[in-house]
């Protein structure tokens, strides 16, 4: 009798302990906002340039953060008879 006294007490104090760590949880913010991690997987924030195609830093690109910015538009003047 006093091993099933002794299990529906650690039983409850577990259940107390889970229900305070769930309480702490939403007093800290934690459920807040349930969708935008979600659709963070959906959003392009920045394009990543090919690799192969043109991509990475061009010789005498400065800012290689921002590809758009130092992307050539066509080949080169010594691509140009290759066809």
């Amino acid at each position: 009798m006093s091993v099933i006294l002794i299990l529906i007490l650690a039983s409850l104090a577990v259940a107390v302990a889970f229900l305070g760590c769930f309480v702490w949880a939403v007093k800290a913010g934690q459920y807040e906002d349930t969708c935008t991690p979600a659709m963070r997987i959906l959003s392009e924030d920045e394009a990543v340039p090919e690799k192969g195609r043109g991509g990475g830093n061009p010789e005498g690109c400065q800012d290689a953060r921002k590809p758009e910015a130092c992307a050539t538009t066509g080949p080169t003047p010594e691509q140009s008879h290759i066809t």
